[in-house]
């Protein structure tokens, strides 16, 4: 199973609220250290909101690339809804040329809706928008020269894109929450699929990822191809209690505000700990608790291939984070390896 990070690029808030120059350095130090402490993935978010400063996600994994050596860079996602696929394709095709090779894509619809009228889109077409796109992207990534016509950009007559990407196949994964035809769309086009589960138990996933499996297989595609990805919120300290005392006072705070937004009821101390609790989606604690939630959620979905922890949208501060990542890297990791063999 690999193992990283998810990061929306948070300024903080509270106690802990930064300038945006501040708050970049430091999200640029998470990830060399993410990098030396042998996490797998590092994905940056986008959104068009105040308080992230994730909206061009490129730029900072491209940073990002020339100060790390090994470790994956990510979007997570890319509202591809809303963006152009042939910029999309040459952006993360220039930061797979800086990084040699370490460049990912994950791709989704977008649960939060703030790009569609800042880029002139409606929301009536958000599922035809995110199917018409996709198609182009993946037509870029297989050919070098494109002929491709659709409804909501101008046509391309063996029009060529470039720079290619320095990996043969630049890895597009399909982000989803919870609709069956996100799953069944992943698994007939024999995407990656990368689950994002920020509520209740990740084992009701189950049905959705057997839809997944069962559409890839239909389509032809091998097991060892459908691989599945989780992106839950989460935080690793030395203990269960010192985990536990860092991380709610900032996630309560942020999801009852959220709430009052969504129309979702306020963040009660028993509603968390029934979210940390074994079969809860918070992948909170100590690293054997950490480790053993993230083996059984690995079960419950019938075999995990990676894991991304989102955990800077707790008003955890800077140090808490970089000691986080490194409870992850020396010794998250290796219990879930020993584990699994």
């Amino acid at each position: 199973m690999e193992i990283g990070i998810d990061s929306f690029a948070s300024a903080m808030y509270g106690s802990n609220a930064l300038n945006s120059v501040d708050a970049m350095e430091q999200l640029l130090e998470r990830i060399v250290k993410a990098d030396e402490a042998g996490l797998a993935i590092y994905g940056i978010g986008e959104h068009h909101k105040k308080e992230f400063l994730d909206s061009a996600p490129a730029v900072i994994l491209a940073a990002a690339a020339a100060r790390t050596n090994n470790i994956r860079l990510t979007s997570a996602v890319t509202v591809l809804s809303t963006s152009d696929p042939v910029r999309v394709y040459q952006s993360f095709a220039t930061l797979d040329l800086i990084s040699k090779g370490r460049a990912e894509l994950v791709v989704g619809r977008g649960s939060a809706i703030e790009a569609y009228p800042l880029f002139g889109f409606d929301l009536k077409d958000y599922d035809a928008l995110f199917k018409e796109k996709l198609e182009l992207l993946l037509k870029i990534r297989e050919q070098e020269f494109v002929t491709w016509s659709g409804k909501f950009r101008p046509a391309l007559e063996n029009q060529p894109v470039y720079p290619r990407s320095s990996q043969e196949k630049l890895p597009v994964w399909l982000g989803v929450g919870g609709t069956p035809e996100s799953f069944v769309r992943a698994g007939t086009l024999g995407l990656p699929l990368m689950v994002a589960v920020i509520g209740g138990e990740t084992a009701h996933f189950r049905p959705l990822i057997d839809l997944y499996r069962q559409a890839g297989h239909r389509a032809g595609f091998a097991p060892e191809q459908l691989m599945v990805g989780l992106h839950s919120p989460g935080y690793v300290a030395m203990s269960n209690e010192e985990a536990i005392a860092d991380y709610y006072p900032g996630y309560a705070e942020l999801w009852t505000r959220l709430g009052r937004e969504r129309g979702w009821p306020p963040v009660t101390r028993t509603g968390f700990d029934a979210l940390i609790a074994p079969k809860g989606v918070l992948v909170v604690g100590g690293p054997e608790q950490v480790a053993a939630k993230l083996l059984r959620h690995s079960e419950a979905l019938g075999g995990v291939d990676r894991f991304t922890f989102q955990m800077d949208n707790a008003g955890l501060n800077h140090e808490q984070l970089l000691r986080s990542i490194e409870i992850i890297g020396t010794k998250v990791i290796p219990l879930v390896n020993n584990a699994l063999g």
